[in-house]
């Protein structure tokens, strides 16, 4: 793992690792804009788009690399104001994921203090990229959602592992 982080780190990004439940492609719905998400990365790959057809299939893939890979198609336009919302996008979902499945949200509290690092390899927004010194955003948001969650939380729900 990259140096850059201290040896505590929890790491997440693959469906085998721990941590796994972290991920975007968790099987963990969401509730938003009144309708089922299947998983954050659904909801999030959907929200790049207008056209309401296309959210819609991007709704009902089956997996959520299915909807990751709709998201990446540039045949249909994505929203103009993408790169300026996007954030405040997964943020909202990421937020809507842990407040919705309590032993998530149990789970992201038992880190304590420690850094939350998407080891994402070929992602240095999202994730800490192939050298560790990406943005890792996600992670950063992790550790949001963690901090609302604990000034929300009784003290007996917040022991770390």
């Amino acid at each position: 793992m990259p140096a850059a982080y201290p040896p505590d780190t929890v790491y997440f990004y693959a469906q085998t690792d721990t941590y796994s439940e972290f991920s975007n492609f968790a099987p963990y719905g969401i509730a938003m804009d009144d309708v089922w998400w299947r998983t954050v990365e659904h909801y999030f790959q959907a929200q790049k788009f207008h056209d309401a057809a296309y959210r819609e299939r991007i709704r009902l893939s089956n997996k959520p690399k299915d909807a990751k890979a709709l998201g990446m198609t540039r045949a249909i336009p994505l929203r103009p104001d993408w790169e300026e919302v996007k954030d405040g996008i997964m943020l909202e979902a990421v937020t809507v994921k842990f407040e919705t499945h309590a032993e998530l949200a149990e789970l992201l509290l038992s880190t304590g203090d420690r850094q939350i690092v998407e080891n994402a390899p070929m992602d240095s927004y999202w994730g800490c990229g192939p050298d560790g010194t990406g943005l890792n955003k996600l992670g950063r948001m992790l550790m949001e959602v963690r901090e609302k969650l604990r000034s929300e939380a009784p003290a007996s729900a917040q022991t770390p592992r």
